[in-house]
């Protein structure tokens, strides 16, 4: 044994021990039972080992996991969903939080609030609201953290009529890097509330979310329609058309993909390029039919599966083009405009793409997004109405996955001189540098900067897309 691993193996043996002095929950190392589940991440492209989990029961089992990792200097990550793709949940050699045991969630229909719990995944926050007619806008796949996802701001079909995530929530209750237990509201902390609309994962861990609920479903009318790739130039027009009249009630995601091989798709076309509208429209049933017209009348679709479901359906439907262990790697930008040449683009994009279950396209915005000041929270991009990504996916050990990345990105070159300036930071990878981060914030990075060094001088929350400076580890 070397004298660094020695010394390394040292420092977790303290650190075990102080920690299980303090902790009601469990403290796992690797090879204890339970320690693969708590360090699962979605992207199997990422590969991390933490030296320590701790499963908090509470939020004191929260506080005692700040205080040692900061007291110590250890590395701290904290996993909520495990989703994001770069893997930011864990933390080589570090101490990892892993909040899945807690997932309540309190709904009160009549204030119109759900506060939810940081292990929750949008699918269990949606189960609960809808069964009062209530919903937030919370991403568009079920398996998706809440806590991440609210976080790096949030987007998801209901992004048009409410605004991002982040518009909704009303308060947190926040573990800081001093261990201290804070409440951040509008009224209360807002400054620290200002920055946890966006860049939260910075500030520290919140224990405790509430959200602002809207009357949405239970029944909503959502689905996918298929068209040939060869019709790509008449769909992409057509679509631009679509998402500027389209009313808020209506979010159209625009993707080219390989068909599945689903049942609902003929066998003929299974595997082959076809043009995917997403759809949900979340507005009173009787006025469908007129929202979702324009869609119809693009003739002889492959596959037209849009009509009434729940909402929790919607909220789904895509969980299965985003298998849990496969390997991700994309690449996004915001973008004001559907101009001529970026639909272009985008088609060629996908006609030449090597990667057999890649997805290349938009997902739709605007709307309430930008009906808020453009400094209204550290989310900002307020003058986004689309997200284009190149979402590239494959099977662990694809032959010729090794040049995937490098295809991706080029594509991205290729799109990024129609790009707002600005892009999500909830689809960040792992290789993106600080220019990057910046540009989610732009002139708003200096106050978040400023905050960050009043909650956060040492940046102990660095496993995120940092903000603070660099420390190793």
């Amino acid at each position: 044994m070397s004298t660094t691993t020695a010394r390394s193996t040292s420092t977790h043996d303290e650190v075990a021990d102080r920690l299980r002095a303090r902790l009601r929950g469990a403290l796992l190392r690797p090879g204890d039972p339970g320690f693969g589940d708590a360090t699962l991440l979605w992207n199997g492209l990422i590969a991390k080992t933490p030296a320590l989990v701790v499963r908090p029961t509470g939020t004191a089992d929260v506080v005692a996991a700040v205080d040692v990792a900061r007291e110590h200097g250890v590395p701290l990550s904290v996993r909520g969903g495990g989703h994001h793709i770069a893997g930011t949940a864990l933390v080589d050699g570090g101490l990892t939080l892993d909040m899945s045991a807690l997932r309540g969630v309190d709904v009160d229909a009549v204030a119109r609030t759900a506060t939810v719990q940081p292990g929750c995944v949008l699918g269990e926050v949606d189960r609960e609201t809808q069964l009062h007619g209530l919903a937030t806008p919370l991403g568009f796949i079920s398996e998706v953290g809440v806590a991440g996802l609210t976080l790096g701001g949030g987007l998801g079909y209901l992004s048009r009529r409410f605004g991002w995530t982040v518009d909704n929530l009303l308060e947190v209750e926040i573990v800081t890097a001093d261990g201290r237990v804070r409440r951040a509201s509008r009224d209360e902390s807002p400054d620290l509330f200002w920055a946890i609309r966006g860049a939260g994962a910075n500030l520290g861990v919140v224990t405790s979310f509430t959200f602002r609920l809207h009357e949405v479903g239970p029944i909503v009318h959502g689905g996918l329609i298929l068209w040939p790739f060869d019709r790509a130039d008449e769909v992409l027009a057509a679509y631009r058309t679509i998402a500027a009249e389209a009313p808020r009630e209506l979010s159209v995601w625009m993707l080219m993909l390989h068909a599945p091989p689903a049942p609902f798709v003929p066998q003929p076309w299974h595997g082959r390029k076809v043009c995917a509208m997403v759809v949900c429209f979340s507005g009173v049933p009787e006025d469908a039919a007129a929202a979702l017209a324009p869609l119809r009348a693009l003739p002889d679709p492959v596959v037209d599966l849009v009509g009434p479901m729940p909402y929790t359906e919607v909220q789904s439907y895509l969980d299965d083009g985003e298998p849990k262990g496969h390997h991700y790697y994309w690449k996004n930008e915001f973008v004001a405009e559907l101009t001529d040449e970026l639909l272009a683009t985008t088609r060629d994009l996908f006609a030449e793409c090597p990667i057999p279950e890649a997805e290349i396209g938009f997902l739709h915005l605007g709307g309430a997004i930008g009906d808020h000041a453009h400094d209204d929270g550290a989310v900002g991009n307020r003058d986004a109405r689309f997200v284009f990504g190149i979402t590239g996916m494959w099977k662990p050990a694809h032959p010729g996955a090794e040049g995937f990345p490098g295809w991706v990105r080029a594509g991205w070159e290729r799109v990024r001189p129609f790009s707002t300036g600005g892009n999500y930071v909830n689809f960040q990878t792992a290789d993106e540098g600080d220019e990057r981060v910046r540009a989610t914030y732009g002139s708003r990075f200096d106050r978040l900067l400023r905050i960050k060094e009043t909650y956060d001088p040492d940046n102990v929350f660095r496993s995120n897309r940092n903000v603070g400076r660099r420390q190793p580890g």
